[in-house]
């Protein structure tokens, strides 16, 4: 897992450094339950001390270089000289605000050679940290994004501007609360933490295993039954993982060797891993917690407009996966497991209360209580809830472990949304923003499928290797403002560049998820990037759909338009389905592919006529299909009577 995703490599400190390590991890979580029960600090209070534990414990936790970083799960590393100045300066840095706030509001930005000083090592470390925990690729983009702003100047067309000073660019990015103080990390301070810290309550009361079990019970015995136990439990996982790969690494070590048992191409079954798992990041309620800064980024919105907008995307994604599976596995005759490798259905249903916190959370969200209230609800349920059975009570050692372990997943997402900041940052302070929405409305000529097309290219580069928050965060800064520009409804623009962004993951040539996904199950890593981009089609299509017709989001729809819209897009993306597989009821010729994908998209596209047209040929070709079956079927009989005679 180290060697594909770089927020799983941190050190196993032992001794004193050990304890200091778990010490700083425990007080960061505390330090967020407290502000969380008892009411927030000032913006700058808030996220410069959440920036400052995050900056510190990631020096002392995480190597510099990357060969120490894979070879850390399996030797303790103590922390270099080095490491030990750059969480000093963290804590200096995360301090600086808490101690001198009433001077540098009165002084109203006017800063001292002291402050400029503190701020230029509050950008190095964040760059540092990012680079250490997060990955190179959203680190040279925050790098890019500064040389811009100073020397803006030198560059070519619309991209030009006048150049911003050093002292400029220091005091947007640490003393305003647009740079790395912003949104992002204010998202990060006061939601994100805490739906990180209850994933992590809900993995030690085994909640991970159990969506495995569970999963296993309800698909098992199905025709390819471990590649769709990969997909439900995946989706599961998805609901509160921050992270894909850390999803194929988690599931998938359990799912891949089961799907290659069964008889699943090694790259396939990675494919499906890869794919299913990256879906989570799209999965209501929790989407990869990019849903908390969409709310916050768009504004006038409540999450659960998010969360409800995302159901159908969410739903159809993973119905082409499980189609796909589905007639991959009837088109080479796989089988479902057999009774003996089934867990024990009465004692996994038995367990069926460890879902009650994650039902509990989303009821609360639904039933408008703040993201913040309903996290802290959703934490203490899971440790109630854990105390009906002993084999997943939590003990004290338990809870501390959780609360440790949960700030340890916390790193990352800070540190992302620390270099987000500074992305944001310079966007805002250099307007260059809008010069990319014209640049690309210019490019395209203002034609809105032109504009999307190019807006997806920019969209699944801006997310080549970084994670959901920062992903989002890039593209709907570059990206989703020239869909803006042409009256795109700026949910339905936010969640286009989020979708590219996400699959990414699974897009060839970076595909880290697949990468991933390869190296568990030993495939061949390309293969397995181009397997899941195809499995994951919707994800390719959807998009465009919910642009260019908002009822998919369920914006502006009644009940029974909303459940038409859902029949009709399923049936959909069965037709896609058979039509990439090219297995239905039968194996299907070259022209009966192309019309059952024609069909599919004309259904998913939520619009009368189309949806007359696809259901016409949806049954034209169900008919066809079975019709011919039979006649295989009467022939070969014939055939064997004749042979017998």
């Amino acid at each position: 897992m180290a060697k594909f995703d770089p927020e799983a490599g941190y050190r196993k400190l032992n001794g004193t450094l050990g304890w200091i390590s778990a010490l700083g991890l425990l007080s960061f979580s505390l330090f967020q339950l407290y502000t969380a029960i008892f009411g927030v600090l000032t913006a700058q209070l808030q996220r410069s001390i959440h920036l400052g534990f995050a900056l510190a414990l990631i020096f002392l936790l995480f190597p510099a270089s990357k060969k120490a970083r894979i070879n850390s799960i399996k030797q303790r590393f103590q922390i270099t000289w080095l490491d030990g100045l750059l969480a000093a300066l963290s804590i200096i840095v995360g301090s600086y605000w808490p101690l001198f706030i009433d001077d540098l509001v009165m002084r109203v930005g006017r800063l001292t050679i002291i402050d400029l000083t503190v701020g230029a090592i509050a950008i190095i470390l964040v760059l540092e940290a990012t680079r250490r925990v997060v990955g190179l690729p959203i680190t040279i983009i925050a790098a890019v994004f500064l040389l811009y702003a100073h020397f803006g100047a030198y560059m070519p067309g619309f991209l030009q501007h006048r150049g911003i000073g050093i002292d400029r660019i220091i005091r947007s990015m640490f003393f305003t609360t647009e740079g790395i103080l912003g949104t992002p990390l204010k998202v990060s301070a006061e939601f994100i933490f805490l739906f990180l810290l209850f994933g992590s309550f809900l993995v030690k009361t085994g909640i991970g295993q159990y969506f495995n079990d569970l999963a296993i019970t309800i698909a098992g015995r199905s025709v390819g039954g471990p590649a769709k136990v990969a997909i439900f439990s995946s989706a599961l996982q998805g609901t509160i993982s921050g992270s894909s790969v850390a999803n194929v690494v988690t599931s998938g070590s359990f799912t891949i060797p089961m799907m290659k048992k069964l008889g699943y191409r090694k790259e396939f079954a990675g494919a499906v891993e890869a794919a299913a798992s990256t879906g989570g990041q799209i999965m209501p309620p929790i989407m990869g917690a990019a849903a908390f800064i969409m709310v916050e980024f768009i504004g006038g919105i409540s999450y659960w407009d998010i969360a409800k907008a995302a159901a159908i995307p969410a739903l159809l994604y993973f119905t082409g996966i499980w189609i796909m599976t589905h007639f991959q596995a009837k088109k080479i005759g796989l089988r479902g497991l057999s009774k003996d490798e089934m867990p024990n259905r009465k004692e996994v249903l038995k367990k069926i209360y460890l879902l009650t916190p994650l039902l509990l959370v989303i009821f609360l969200l639904m039933s408008g209580y703040s993201v913040t209230r309903s996290a802290l609800l959703a934490i203490l349920a899971s440790v109630l809830i854990s105390a009906i059975h002993k084999e997943t009570r939590m003990s004290p050692k338990d809870i501390v472990e959780a609360l440790i372990n949960g700030a340890r997943t916390a790193l990352s997402v800070a540190a992302a949304t620390a270099a987000a900041g500074i992305i944001v940052g310079v966007v805002t302070v250099t307007g260059l923003g809008l010069k990319l929405a014209n640049g690309l409305v210019d490019l395209s000529s203002g034609i809105l499928l032109l504009t999307l097309f190019f807006t997806m290219i920019a969209s699944l580069i801006l997310g080549m290797g970084s994670p959901t928050t920062a992903n989002y965060v890039i593209t709907s800064t570059i990206a989703a403002p020239a869909l803006i520009l042409l009256n795109v409804p700026e949910l339905s623009a936010h969640m286009f560049v989020f979708y590219f962004g996400i699959v990414a993951d699974i897009t060839p040539p970076v595909a880290l998820a697949a990468f991933a996904a390869a190296g568990v199950s030993g495939g061949d890593p390309l293969r397995t990037g181009v397997n899941s981009a195809r499995l994951a089609i919707a994800a390719f299509i959807i998009p465009y759909i919910f642009v260019l017709s908002p009822e998919l989001m369920m914006i502006d729809t009644t009940w029974s338009q909303t459940l038409w819209v859902i029949f009709t897009s399923l049936a959909g993306m069965i037709a896609i389905g058979a039509g990439m597989i090219g297995h239905w009821i039968r194996n299907m010729y070259w022209f009966e592919r192309i019309l059952a994908f024609g069909a599919g998209l004309l259904l998913i596209y939520p619009e009368g006529a189309s949806d007359m047209i696809g259901l016409g040929l949806f049954i034209a070709l169900l008919v066809l299909q079975y019709t011919i079956k039979k006649e295989n079927k009467n022939q070969l009989q014939r055939q064997t009577s004749g042979q017998t005679l």
